[in-house]
């Protein structure tokens, strides 16, 4: 998949899923800009890919507030001119059970995980309007299909993703935007090592793969939603699960 001449910005995209995603996208030939909340993380990153001869800038957001995303897509298109492929791949647990969860672990995921995505495509649809062309690529999950015990807030936020990934599609087809999204099951990251064995075993029951996907499966889908190969899908939801929701 080509991606010569394109600019791609990918929020979280310094570590983990995030990184994979810009590997893909690099090795097609993408321009990156690498987006994170912590400044030295995403010029760490950014550097990495430079010393491989990858264009690649470092830019530092917090995707939950509106001001600092426009400011971050502002400091984009200045230093690029444009941004053709947007990524939201930012997000975060505070896991816990409904009737234990304060209301700071439901407001901090629902603000970075479903109001920065919004805030990203927000941001993005402009300079993807006048360009009359774009690809945006949501990372939902598949919990915000079948639920998840001790994840309401996780849930109810890429639940949100999915229905704010299909009104974006409609809302943007006509100039040419397609708006997808890639809900993941249990892919081995830095946030699901943090659950307990008894969690991970769990999950691999119902996995008919037998095993934990990688972040390079997830990327290669993210790839492919970006690409020309995809021109003709919007408003999907790509499940990268290993068959775990069908």
């Amino acid at each position: 998949m080509g991606f010569e001449g394109n600019v791609a910005l990918i929020t979280g995209g310094a570590r983990g899923i995030g990184r994979a995603i810009a590997e893909e996208l690099a090795a097609g030939g993408a321009t990156l800009a690498i987006v994170d909340v912590l400044q030295d993380v995403a010029e760490a990153t950014a550097t990495e890919f430079r010393a491989r001869g990858v264009t690649a800038v470092a830019f530092v957001a917090n995707v939950a507030n509106l001001a600092d995303v426009e400011r971050m897509f502002g400091e984009v298109l200045a230093h690029f001119g444009k941004v053709d492929i947007l990524v939201n791949n930012a997000g975060i647990t505070r896991d816990n059970l409904i009737m234990r969860m304060r209301e700071e672990e439901w407001d901090a995921v629902i603000a970075v995980n479903l109001k920065g995505t919004f805030n990203c495509i927000k941001a993005a649809s402009r300079p993807m309007l006048k360009a009359r062309s774009g690809r945006i690529v949501n990372i939902a999950s598949v919990v915000g299909v079948m639920g998840n015990a001790g994840q309401a807030n996780y849930s109810a936020s890429k639940a949100g993703v999915i229905g704010l990934t299909k009104t974006a599609a409609k809302e943007l087809a006509s100039r040419g935007i397609t708006v997808n999204a890639v809900a993941p099951g249990y892919i081995r990251s830095e946030m699901t090592d943090k659950l307990t064995d008894a969690a991970r075993e769990a999950f691999l029951t119902v996995i008919p793969l037998a095993r934990a996907g990688t972040p390079e499966d997830v990327a290669r889908a993210v790839g492919f939603l970006c690409s020309d190969a995809a021109a003709y899908i919007t408003g999907q939801v790509l499940h990268v699960d290993g068959g775990m929701v069908m």
